[in-house]
């Protein structure tokens, strides 16, 4: 299993608390595999985005404990040197150019290296030119050129929210090379934490998932553990209603139902004519959701 390459943890979270007007992030303990790309999960208002802007530095008004790279810093300089972050909307002046983007790069940040930056703006067909205003490009090509930006620097760990949303489908693709390259690059040494709805493109750069409902984490494991915990099953209409009462979570309909199975019940649906299917982790992400909702579905 994944967890006999674990080498540690690149972030250590404990008795995280942040407020908001009828909102409450709590996180009581939860640990960032390092060497490994971590997707969160959850509906909008999960609380998805506030746990990043804590982990990049951009919040600082919570309770609790947040640590680094095997539990040994906290936030500070030298943390935040070694991290690069990408929110969801664009954080450049419209009216600056790429040259005073790299310009104002070189001048933040100690290890940007701007021969890389051109090459990725090569690479990933981004419409820019020295001179050109950032506020031209599309959302998808900002997302690029921030991408650009960060994976130009030296770091290890990357912090990415909904870096895949504004992007098409051939890009998509392209991004999880992207991360595959980066941790492969850091030879384990390297991470990457993103944020993201769009489970079933990201899916097969995901190697550990966690999932928030309501700013609590609800569910979390290495993606293979979480496909033998949670099997996908399939059965005649004649048992739908039996097998409601087993399953984490159930679509009926007059061919039949379709449900995820804790694995740890599956005897309990022994003399049902049922079929049984590794789950994709979407469909563990969305039957999970279910259960922790505050959204209404009709059965």
């Amino acid at each position: 299993m994944s967890n006999l390459f674990q080498t540690g943890n690149v972030v250590e979270i404990t008795d995280l608390k942040k407020k908001y007007k009828g909102f409450e992030l709590s996180v009581p303990r939860l640990q960032i595999p390092k060497g490994f790309a971590t997707a969160l999960i959850g509906e909008n208002g999960a609380g998805k985005t506030t746990l990043l802007n804590i982990l990049a530095g951009i919040r600082l008004d919570y309770k609790g404990d947040v640590t680094y790279f095997d539990s040994q810093e906290k936030l500070c300089p030298e943390v935040q040197e070694k991290m690069g972050y990408v929110g969801t909307g664009s954080y450049f002046l419209p009216q600056w150019t790429a040259r005073q983007v790299t310009e104002m790069s070189k001048l933040m940040i100690e290890k940007f290296h701007e021969d890389v930056f051109w090459k990725l703006c090569d690479e990933l067909s981004i419409p820019v030119e020295a001179t050109r205003n950032i506020r031209k490009l599309s959302a998808g090509n900002c997302m690029k050129l921030m991408l650009a930006l960060v994976l130009a620097r030296d770091t290890e760990f990357l912090v990415l929210d909904e870096p895949a949303s504004p992007l098409d489908p051939l890009m998509r693709d392209k991004l999880c090379d992207m991360i595959r390259g980066y941790l492969e690059e850091g030879d384990g040494g390297k991470s990457v934490f993103f944020s993201t709805h769009n489970i079933s493109d990201m899916e097969n750069v995901t190697d550990y998932a966690i999932i928030m409902e309501h700013g609590s984490v609800v569910e979390e494991g290495f993606v293979e553990e979480l496909k033998e915990k949670y099997i996908l099953v399939k059965g005649e209409a004649a048992d739908a209603d039996a097998a409601g009462g087993i399953l984490f979570s159930i679509t009926k309909g007059s061919y039949g139902f379709e449900g995820i199975c804790l694995a740890e019940n599956l005897d309990k649906l022994a003399g049902m004519d049922i079929s049984k299917e590794t789950p994709t982790l979407y469909q563990i992400s969305v039957a999970v959701m279910k259960a922790n909702t505050q959204l209404k579905f009709v059965h």
